[in-house]
């Protein structure tokens, strides 16, 4: 059931509101919230920021679980968006058309991902899902809001979803909200990640965005060349730098691949037992998915994290450990280690068994990456001094972000 509002203290209800839309864990949520702090900030240490979340809505009641475990002071209402009218949004937040200072959300990926791909009606851009784009315009226009950020998979702007991304824009600028979008790397923003997706941002006054420029630089898969006056990618080792974690129930890769994958070097994928490299001859050289049985690179970032990994896709840690019969077998990342490749802080809690954790993580904004958007939307709205916030402050708090213990 719909949750009402809880009654708020002083300084969290002097706040300008925000309305979160495909909210699932609060990842975007709480970089609205923590757009002002320092980086890894416990999310439940009061925010020097000006937003809160009055409202967050998800169509996964487990998800709001978990975000309201982080953000116990935002009223959560779970259900369909596509049965959940704007009003009542409006009215849960305790709000009126024209009162939010943001709309925020990443309508879901499923229809524009590479992961099902091989579906005709993805292929064709025939999801049904889709729609939720068309739902996510409706809020903003119905709910006027000061300006709105979106997220979603890059495969939203490739030339098979051209149709549904056109729309989109030319939706929102018939609003009046001049949208301005970019695919954004988050390993450039200090998230120890190679995960790529396409923010669109608009402003109800007209005046076009400009996204804030990254603070870091290195190698990627279409990168060989890179800024070297930025600072390096933050890797997986630092990430995990002085993090302490216990094992996890069935955290070893056994089965059909296990010992296959234990033996694939650190940074390396199935391709390692390919005749080209130096592992078994045992699959075709590009005959599987990038990150079957893939291994993380300690100086490197991760790849992206998936939310519905099968057994056999990694990240996997490049560590080995030995099973009850003493063999060494690969490891799948732990929750705390999940938690710093997302620039998540580490009391941040989850709801659910393993397998809801990892979606959860694998569906939402890494918390990093959706600051340094939403900070330089905030700067430019005039509701961060600029003269306060300076290009040093925001290199410094995103190198730091996941060296903090």
């Amino acid at each position: 059931m719909p949750i009402d509002p809880p009654v708020l203290d002083s300084p969290r209800g002097s706040k300008m509101p925000v309305i979160s839309l495909f909210s699932g864990a609060g990842g975007l949520d709480l970089a609205v919230e923590r757009v002002a702090d320092t980086p890894l900030q416990s999310p439940v240490v009061p925010s020097n920021g000006p937003f809160r979340v009055a409202v967050a809505t998800d169509y996964s009641a487990q998800a709001l679980d978990t975000l309201s475990l982080n953000l116990p002071g935002t009223a959560t209402w779970p259900g369909d968006i596509r049965d959940t009218p704007t009003s009542e949004l409006l009215r849960v937040g305790s709000m009126s058309a024209g009162d939010a200072a943001l709309v925020v959300g990443g309508p879901p990926c499923t229809p524009f991902s590479k992961s099902g791909f091989w579906l005709a009606e993805k292929r064709e851009s025939r999801d049904p899902n889709a729609s939720l784009l068309e739902e996510y315009v409706r809020v903003v226009a119905q709910a006027r809001p000061e300006a709105f950020v979106l997220e979603n998979v890059q495969a939203l702007t490739y030339k098979t979803h051209q149709k549904h991304f056109q729309q989109l824009l030319a939706a929102l600028a018939d609003l009046g909200y001049n949208p301005q979008w970019k695919t954004l790397l988050a390993a450039d923003y200090g998230v120890p990640q190679l995960r790529k997706r396409v923010f669109i941002v608009g402003r109800r006054d007209g005046q076009a965005f400009r996204f804030p420029e990254p603070t870091h630089a290195g190698p990627s898969e279409t990168t060989r060349s890179w800024d070297t006056s930025k600072l390096f990618h933050v890797s997986a080792e630092q990430a995990f730098a002085g993090l302490k974690t216990v094992s996890e129930s069935k955290e070893l890769v056994e089965g059909k691949y296990g010992q296959l994958a234990a033996e694939v070097p650190a940074g390396q994928n199935y391709l390692w037992h390919t005749p080209r490299l130096g592992g078994r001859d045992e699959f075709e050289w590009r005959s599987r998915y990038w990150t079957f049985l893939l291994r993380l690179a300690p100086d490197k970032p991760s790849s992206t994290l998936q939310a519905q990994p099968g057994p056999y896709v990694g990240p996997f840690h490049w560590e080995n450990l030995r099973n009850e019969n003493g063999d060494l077998r690969a490891r799948r990342l732990r929750v705390p280690e999940l938690l710093r490749l997302m620039t998540f802080p580490d009391d941040f809690q989850l709801i659910g068994r393993r397998a809801d954790v990892q979606r959860q993580l694998g569906n939402a904004v890494p918390l990093e990456l959706g600051k340094a958007v939403l900070r330089a939307l905030t700067l430019q709205l005039g509701y961060i001094d600029a003269e306060t916030d300076s290009d040093d402050q925001l290199v410094r708090s995103t190198s730091d972000a996941v060296l903090i213990s």
